[in-house]
């Protein structure tokens, strides 16, 4: 007879966090607050991104941001110049967020006063993938340089979010990276996927991705 339990911790840990988020995304329909989860891997613009999208979108909407990051505050300094509500978070050390650190930062940051929120997840391709974080979307960004077969090396990620955002479209013709091919890929991964090249620096593309937004908050708020 056997004299001790065996459990799955990971099971647990995964199913524990997408209770809590699925209570967040309840509490934020409520309140009207859509909140868009964006990942990427460490350099691929997501901060310059966010600022593009805020510029936008401002006159619009009532924009809230939440800066992750393992430490420092540089990414929320940023984000202040526009003058954006934005509060920084750190995750000592921790290469995600789950469900339960992202209603801190939303307690933290308020949403009585925010249609529109972003959570600028951790740059990471792995662990933030596999939490939900009680998000209304999931965006990503992939930057040409990082190459077009991403999505062959880290299927989950691309499998779970709602848009893609091709960044630094602009520098295509340098690198050796096949547009077609990221669309391909994807596609087989996540058949209902939208993707959006775009230039956070130039600003091509931002429109479409600003459109796309527009009518996601809308949607939320119409559920």
């Amino acid at each position: 007879m056997e004299t001790y339990k065996v459990i799955e911790i990971k099971k647990s840990v995964f199913e524990d966090n997408d209770r809590q988020a699925d209570l967040l995304r309840e509490e934020l329909k409520k309140n009207k607050t859509f909140l868009l989860n964006l990942m990427s891997s460490p350099g691929s613009g997501k901060t310059t991104t966010v600022l593009r999208t805020i510029e936008a979108l401002k006159d619009e909407m009532k924009i809230g941001v939440m800066e992750a990051d393992i430490d420092s505050d540089v990414d929320a300094y940023t984000v202040s110049k526009t003058g954006a509500k934005v509060i920084q978070l750190h995750t000592g050390g921790m290469c995600h967020l789950d469900a339960d650190m992202t209603k801190q930062g939303l307690l933290e940051l308020g949403t009585e006063d925010v249609d529109f929120a972003i959570l600028e997840n951790v740059g990471n391709l792995v662990c933030p993938a596999e939490f939900d974080t009680g998000s209304s979307k999931n965006a990503m960004i992939l930057s040409v340089p990082e190459g077009d077969d991403k999505p062959l090396k880290y299927p989950l990620m691309f499998s779970i979010v709602d848009v893609l955002l091709i960044n630094k479209i602009d520098a295509a013709e340098y690198f050796n990276f096949s547009l077609d091919a990221v669309k391909e890929r994807v596609k087989k991964l996540n058949p209902n996927i939208k993707v959006i090249p775009i230039s956070a620096k130039t600003g091509e593309g931002i429109e479409e991705w600003a459109e796309w937004i527009r009518t996601e908050v809308k949607h939320w708020n119409e559920k």
